[in-house]
């Protein structure tokens, strides 16, 4: 891939980043929810460090409710979201291109979307990872794939300063209707180069316990 398409690719368009900031978050998500709690449990995220969130994933509204808590009014940073190839097509797929979106194929991830994950990761970008794959929305027992371990190992071939941070969101109905309310939990940073000693099993293993320790929290605070 040719530098210059890489950098391209960086590239959030402005006028939609700012319109699209402004609609979901000062008036969709205002409006439609009635009540929004972020729980922190006061960590602090290092400085200089390459974050990757990995948030439970209920319903489609998970991605602007993620971005009010962690995007650019909060952390200065972007969220960057890897999804399907499906998510990508049509005037859908047209707008969440312009707004840092990504696809990628999970059964069969191309060596061209690994490399530009891993160089988002590598500039410190805020990428997020679901890494359930897609919405679970009965909050079934989690059932992690391999996405995640496989592209941080191959990030830390790069750079030591991966921080992953499990996140549960909880909405006060299973399908969230007008005036309902959300909640999300974040739990402490996990740096990744403590954990390469593990097998993907292992530490899917543990990060499905940080997630569903996190997603409890959320679903207590809205009455679930």
């Amino acid at each position: 891939m040719k530098k210059n398409s890489v950098k391209n690719r960086h590239k959030i368009n402005p006028v939609l980043g700012f319109l699209a900031m402004f609609l979901t978050q000062d008036i969709v998500l205002r409006f439609f929810f009635s009540k929004k709690k972020i729980i922190n449990n006061d960590f602090q995220i290092p400085m200089n460090s390459s974050i990757i969130l990995a948030p439970t994933h209920r319903s489609r509204w998970d991605g602007l409710v993620l971005t009010m808590a962690m995007g650019r009014r909060v952390t200065n940073k972007d969220c960057r979201f890897m999804v399907t190839k499906s998510e990508m097509q049509g005037i859908q797929g047209w707008f969440l291109k312009r707004l840092g979106c990504f696809s990628i194929n999970q059964l069969s991830p191309s060596l061209s979307s690994l490399r530009y994950a891993i160089d988002l990761i590598v500039k410190g970008e805020q990428l997020v990872v679901f890494p359930e794959g897609k919405i679970n929305k009965f909050s079934r027992k989690l059932i992690l794939k391999e996405g995640l371990y496989r592209l941080a190992r191959l990030a830390t071939q790069k750079t030591e300063s991966i921080i992953i941070i499990p996140i549960g969101i909880a909405y006060s109905k299973v399908s969230p209707k007008f005036r309902s309310e959300f909640c999300l939990s974040f739990g402490q940073p996990i740096a990744m180069t403590n954990y390469l000693n593990l097998n993907i099993q292992e530490f899917n293993k543990f990060l499905n316990e940080e997630m569903s320790k996190e997603e409890e929290k959320a679903l207590k605070n809205v009455g679930r």
